[in-house]
Parts: structure tokens; sequence; C-alpha cells
């Protein structure tokens, strides 16, 4: 939960909000809230501290339905701000769904966590979005070099779908991808 200090400044939390970024245009970004985390206090920190942002024009918070509307100036740079600060009070985009239980949301995390190292370890070149894909593939390649064509237990074109079909849904264009230096 978040602490306030005396002088106002914020603490990080000692527990992440998940949220979903629903849309993203230049100088607006929409963000939506997991159902725990809706909470007006946790939203009232959020909108002050982005306000104080130079780039960030106006915050709008709808607690009800979690949503959080951000509008920033849309200059190079503003959005990567806008990202590292809601990074830096706690925040994290994932999948959010209404409902999960607290070992899915657990296991969410730790996904994001262990993309965020892969990230950084690779300088910001390749991320979980590219070996999931890249490891399909190749139990693609290597189902067709040892079974050949034969379509029993998992055959090689299905697996080679499964690689072709989670890359694009994982690399859309409209995500906005968090580079390594903004986190």
């Amino acid at each position: 939960m978040f602490k306030l200090m005396d002088q106002g400044a914020l603490k990080t939390p000692s527990k992440p909000i998940s949220t979903k970024i629903v849309s993203n245009t230049p100088g607006r970004l929409r963000l939506r809230v997991a159902q725990g985390d809706r909470q007006s206090r946790k939203m009232h920190i959020i909108t002050s501290v982005l306000e104080a942002q130079p780039s960030v024009s106006q915050v709008r918070t709808n607690i009800h339905h979690g949503s959080i509307l951000i509008k920033h100036s849309g200059k190079k740079g503003s959005l990567e701000n806008v990202l590292a600060t809601l990074h830096d009070i706690g925040i994290i985009f994932g999948d959010i769904s209404q409902g999960s239980t607290e070992a899915a949301v657990s296991l969410s995390i730790a996904v994001v966590d262990l993309n965020r190292r892969v990230e950084l370890a690779t300088d910001g070149v390749v991320d979980l979005r590219f070996f999931f894909p890249l490891g399909l593939s190749m139990l693609a390649v290597r189902q067709l070099l040892v079974q050949g064509l034969q379509l029993e237990v998992i055959p090689w074109y299905l697996l080679a779908w499964y690689a072709f079909d989670s890359f694009i849904k994982l690399n859309e264009i409209h995500q906005p991808l968090l580079s390594s230096e903004s986190r």
C-alpha cells in the first residue's frame, strides 16, 4: 500500500499495481487498473505523481472502471517519461483480467519480471516475445527432422503455426515498448 512521507513525497509501494495499456495514441495514454487496485487513495497518488511531471498536461481517473487517462505533450521522450514514472511508483504492465486468483497474479508478475530481466540482459535486443516463438519454431523443425511428415503426437506444422501466431500476437504494433533505459 502507498505511504506518504511528511514532505508529501511518495514511497515505493510494497505491492505492485497491475495495469493494462488500453490505448496509446500520440499525446494520450489510457490505462486500466486491476480490480484489486482500484482504490481512491492509490488512484489519487498516481494522479498526483503524474500531474507533477512537466510533460503531463492532464490526468483523469475513473475509480469505478479503473481507468486512468493521461494526456502528455506527445513530444519525443514524453511517453517514455510517463512510463518510467509509472514504473517508479510500482505500476506493472500486463494482461489484467476480472477475478484473477492470487496465484495467477503472482505468476503474471513473475513472467513480467522475467521478461524484463531477459530484455535487460540482452540490452533490449530481444525479450520473451521473441524467445517463445523461436523455441516453438525450433521444436517444429525438430519434429519435422525426427518424424518427417507424420501426423501423430504434435505435428511440425502445428508448432510452426503456433510459432508464427504467437510472434504476431506478442509483437503487435500498437503496444508501446518500454526501452531498457526507461525501466
